[in-house]
């Protein structure tokens, strides 16, 4: 009864060996196509070793540059320190003559010292005596004296006659010399002032305020050109030139004397100021 059953049903019994079978078909099927495969990842494998090997040949390249780079400085290090050390010597030398020179002139100074310390008050005023220039005929009235007082016939006026003649000889001197001095031409130092003249609006009428600047007058002191500059809004600011001696006319000066124009000036600024 179950032989009759399980005749009637459709039972695999062989699968085993049909997938054994199948296995080996595949197997079959693909070992070629495996073989082919394997070529391109070998020559893959290939390329990569030989990208690594030209790295590692770069790499020693690298390392070899930078060792000879770091060999060739240190000579170059050296040169500079014996160059600065060269140079330093030679301002140790010089320095060492510029102390020796202090050091003589010094000791001179000392001794001079010490010296005029030693000579009694009396000398030095007889050093200073000799060391005076003596006008010439001073010089002279020695040998004049020596004749009077040899025939014991003495001048007290003589001294006062001399004095005399020697204060006029440089009072002449010092009148010549004024006369010279006052021949020369003087230098007048000039400035040249740019001003910048602010109205108070667009209205305020500019030839107005132009001549009321043109009308402050003083002695050195000359006015020039002069335009309109747009400040923004329809207003324009008056810029005009001057030229001023320093020691007559300043820039206070100017500026007191054009802000009294309060009408038509609301304020006056320096654009520009240089000597001449």
């Amino acid at each position: 009864m179950s032989s009759q059953y399980l005749a009637q049903e459709k039972i695999w019994f062989d699968k085993c060996r049909f997938d054994d079978a199948e296995r080996q078909y595949y197997e079959r099927m693909n070992g070629p196509m495996k073989c082919c495969s394997a070529a391109p990842s070998q020559t893959s494998q290939e390329t990569g070793a030989n990208t690594i090997l030209q790295d590692i040949a770069r790499a020693r390249e690298n390392i070899q540059k930078s060792l000879a780079g770091s060999a060739a400085c240190p000579a170059g290090d050296a040169t500079e320190l014996l160059t600065r050390m060269s140079s330093l010597e030679l301002e140790n030398q010089n320095l060492h003559k510029v102390v020796e020179d202090l050091r003589l002139a010094l000791s001179k100074l000392e001794s001079r010292v010490m010296m005029l310390e030693r000579t009694p008050a009396g000398g030095a005023t007889a050093a200073c005596v000799k060391a005076a220039p003596v006008p010439q005929q001073s010089r002279a009235a020695p040998p004049a004296v020596e004749e009077e007082e040899d025939d014991d016939d003495l001048d007290l006026f003589g001294s006062d006659e001399e004095d005399d003649e020697a204060a006029r000889v440089r009072e002449e001197r010092v009148k010549a010399y004024a006369e010279k001095k006052a021949k020369k031409p003087v230098l007048i130092a000039k400035s040249s002032i740019l001003l910048d003249v602010k109205p108070w609006d667009d209205e305020t009428d500019m030839a107005k305020l132009e001549q009321c600047v043109r009308s402050v007058q003083a002695d050195g002191l000359l006015w020039g050109s002069s335009k309109l500059v747009p400040v923004g809004y329809g207003i324009r600011k008056l810029q005009i030139q001057c030229v001023v001696e320093d020691d007559k006319v300043g820039t206070d000066l100017l500026e007191e004397e054009i802000t009294k124009f309060e009408d038509y000036v609301q304020s006056v600024d320096v654009a520009a100021f240089n000597k001449i």
